[in-house]
């Protein structure tokens, strides 16, 4: 039954059936839409995908991702057109950013669930410092990215120890 899980996984999702052209569009697109990444990395690296060549495709698509959300919050006619999250999101990651910081909330929020999705677009809005921003988002989502493949490697190890 697990088995028939993880097939299921492997062969019909997506963003897994295009590989790692699959996760790049899946790792830019997270970084401003609540997709998860997680199934796509765990089915690739299941699939035997080399777990370095996921990391880099994984880091680069989610910092060019994290630039088109920033994009996105500076260019305010774009997100007009593109409100779609809840202002309720917007308000709630500029309580935090400024109750915690801006570094930090931009640091951590590639791991805080579809807030962590509205923080780079509030902090296009805001206009937030571009190079401040760089440092901590690439530092964020690359440690976000090694932790991952890291993790889904492993318990895609065990798990195929595990059934066999």
């Amino acid at each position: 039954m697990l088995g028939d899980a993880i097939n299921s996984i492997l062969h019909n999702t997506l963003f897994i059936k295009y590989g790692l052209l699959g996760l790049f569009f899946n790792g830019m697109f997270s970084s401003f839409i609540p997709i998860p990444t997680e199934a796509t990395i765990s089915a690739l690296l299941l699939g035997g995908a080399n777990p370095i060549d996921v990391f880099l495709v994984l880091t680069i698509s989610s910092i060019i991702g994290g630039y088109i959300a920033y994009y996105i919050g500076y260019n305010g006619r774009l997100l007009r057109k593109l409100r779609k999250t809840p202002q309720k999101y917007e308000q709630k990651s500029v309580s935090i950013m400024t109750k915690y910081g801006w570094a930090t909330i931009i640091f951590f929020s590639p791991w805080i669930p579809i807030i962590g999705d509205v923080v780079s677009i509030v902090a296009g809005t805001k206009k937030y410092n571009i190079v401040r921003y760089t440092i901590m988002m690439t530092t964020g989502k690359t440690v976000k990215a090694v932790a991952i493949v890291f993790l889904s490697f492993h318990f895609t190890q065990w798990l195929v120890t595990f059934l066999h």
